[in-house]
């Protein structure tokens, strides 16, 4: 079973966009040349697993990291995007939880707010950040998987209906089973601007404003 849950606007909260380029993606200074804080957010999880993620935009991985946690394990997952991984965006998730505790470290080559859902019939935290998805064991935090898909992530989606988790990115839908295996993959002709689970429907909308609905556990065109 899955909380279902929506990557963008589900498991963290909204919080007020900082400046960033148009064009990067990146964070850019406010006036007086400040960069924005750290952002911050805390998520709890059915089954007694608490998380509390930090991030900020590219080369700022040491004020991201200044407040790291001490005990658990600690495993940075950056290079999985990029051997230099403190140049680009960063995050960091901390795990509590009937296991013990963990940390994890992500990258992104573009600014974006990290987000996850709990599957919990595999017991995985899968995560999604940039253009990557991370399956993460939910007691340890070992990586099961990473799936990086062509372009950013839109959503991520769950539902104790499906065998899967469902990951909306710009220009493709594609479900991804337990062991890291793409079950299905959708293609689209204009970029997926917004995407939502409603009523058993993955509705999406386009950049032009077009609405397609697609059924999540396959794929196909819905009805």
């Amino acid at each position: 079973m899955l909380d279902s849950c929506r990557a963008r606007a589900g498991d963290l909260p909204r919080l007020p966009a900082p400046p960033r380029s148009p064009r990067s993606g990146q964070l850019t200074a406010l006036p007086g040349g400040a960069l924005p804080e750290p952002r911050n957010a805390t998520v709890q999880y059915p089954g007694g697993i608490r998380t509390r993620w930090r991030w900020a935009g590219s080369g700022r991985a040491t004020e991201v990291f200044a407040l790291s946690e001490a005990g658990g394990t600690l495993t940075d997952h950056g290079t999985e995007v990029s051997a230099q991984p403190d140049a680009l965006c960063r995050a960091e998730l901390r795990v509590d939880g009937p296991g013990g505790a963990w940390s994890a470290r992500f990258a992104s080559t573009i600014f974006d707010d990290p987000a996850a859902i709990f599957w919990d019939s595999p017991g995985l935290l899968v995560v999604a950040y940039g253009f990557h998805t991370y399956g993460l064991q939910a007691r340890t935090g070992k990586l099961s998987w990473a799936h990086r898909s062509a372009t950013p992530l839109v959503g991520i989606f769950g539902s104790s209906r499906l065998a899967h988790v469902v990951v909306q990115a710009e220009i493709e839908t594609f479900a991804i089973e337990a062991d890291g295996e793409v079950a299905w993959r959708v293609a689209h002709s204009d970029v997926v601007a917004a995407a939502e689970l409603i009523g058993g429907r993955l509705v999406l909308t386009s950049f032009g404003g077009e609405l397609t609905a697609l059924d999540p556990a396959t794929g196909r065109l819905a009805g």
